[in-house]
Order: C-alpha cells, then structure tokens, then sequence
C-alpha cells in the first residue's frame, strides 16, 4: 500500500512538476526569440508563471534583455521536483548540487524536446493549412525562428523547398545524444532522467 501511495505521489509530483516547468521554460523561449507577448497564448503562459517569476525578478535581473529570472525559476522547479521525486520514491535525501545539475540537464534537453517537436508541428501544418493564422501556430512559427534562421542563412531553399528544418532536426538529435551523454558523466539516475521531456524515440 505504501509503494502505492508513493507511485502515486511520484506520478502526481512529476506530472505538475513538468508542466509547470514547460510554461516557465515557453516563457523564457518566448521572450527570448522576442514573441509576440499579447498572444493569447503568450498573455496565458504570463499569467500561470507570474506568481513565481515576478518576484524572482526582484533578486535575479535580467541579462543582456535575457529573462534570467524565468531561467532560474526553470532550474529551481527541476531541482525540487527532482529531490521531491526521489524522496517520494523512497531513494533518500539528493545532494541539492547534483539535483541542481541533473536539472540543468533535464531542463536543456526538455528545450530541445519542445523545439523538436514544435519543428515537426510546423511542417505538417505548413502542408495542411500554409496560410493559417491561428494564434498557436503564429507563436510556434516565431519560436522556432530564431533556431531555423541561422541555419537557414548557411543553407538556402533549394527552389521553393526550405531544407533548413532538415538540419535543425540533425542539430537537436546530436545535442540531445551529448546531453544523454552528460547525464551518465554526472551520474544522473536513469528514473531522474525519466522525469524529463525528451526527442521522441530516445
């Protein structure tokens, strides 16, 4: 019964725990590539993470027009769901610097999952609907922006086909197989690892 009740606690822990982190970490994405903040999706995203981020802001400035305050918040949320998590689970007390770690890891590759993801949303709806103007669709597009530009600029369309997501995909799957990588060097417990969003299929 204990172990039940403590699965369920983990489940419950982890499953608010990531969602929370996905919002904060969309808010830092989303100031980053400078979307559009009057979004409805952008104003939801605001208010669900405000109660935390705003005070946050009072200690930790931004950087560069960087919201350092929502990343800080991103890695405070992984480590505490990490140590709640692990305590639930019944493996004992985790040293708060490796959980800080684990979490530094956990939240980098949580972004490559959602940028991974959102690339293969915006081309199957760029074949369905090119021209459609829904609000989730026009923030995923200016997301993704700043991550497909670069490439975009060292790789040009071949005709009317932009081949640049090709790569981007390559870039990300590369990135998430170093930070699987990392995980091991630090140790990172495979059920840690577990709790974070990664690229489908790894």
């Amino acid at each position: 019964m204990v172990s039940t009740f403590s699965n369920i606690g983990v489940f419950l822990l982890a499953t608010i725990g990531i969602l929370f982190l996905f919002a904060v970490l969309m808010r830092f994405l989303l100031q980053l590539a400078r979307a559009d903040f009057y979004n409805p999706i952008s104003q939801g995203i605001v208010k669900v993470t405000n109660p935390l981020v705003l005070p946050l802001r009072k200690v930790v400035p931004g950087l560069l027009g960087v919201d350092m305050a929502s990343l800080v918040l991103a890695l405070l949320v992984g480590t505490v769901m990490i140590i709640g998590c692990v305590i639930l689970a019944g493996g004992g007390l985790v040293n708060p610097l490796s959980a800080l770690l684990w979490s530094l890891i956990g939240c980098t590759m949580t972004v490559i999952a959602i940028v991974f993801v959102g690339m293969l949303i915006s081309i199957v709806f760029s074949w369905i609907a090119p021209h459609s103007g829904h609000p989730a669709l026009m923030l995923l597009r200016q997301l993704l922006e700043p991550f497909c530009a670069p490439v975009r600029r060292l790789i040009p369309p071949l005709g009317m086909i932009d081949i640049s997501p090709i790569f981007v995909f390559i870039l990300l799957t590369v990135a998430d197989k170093l930070l699987t990588g990392f995980a091991q060097m630090a140790h990172m417990p495979a059920f840690v690892y577990s709790l974070f969003w990664h690229i489908p299929g790894f």
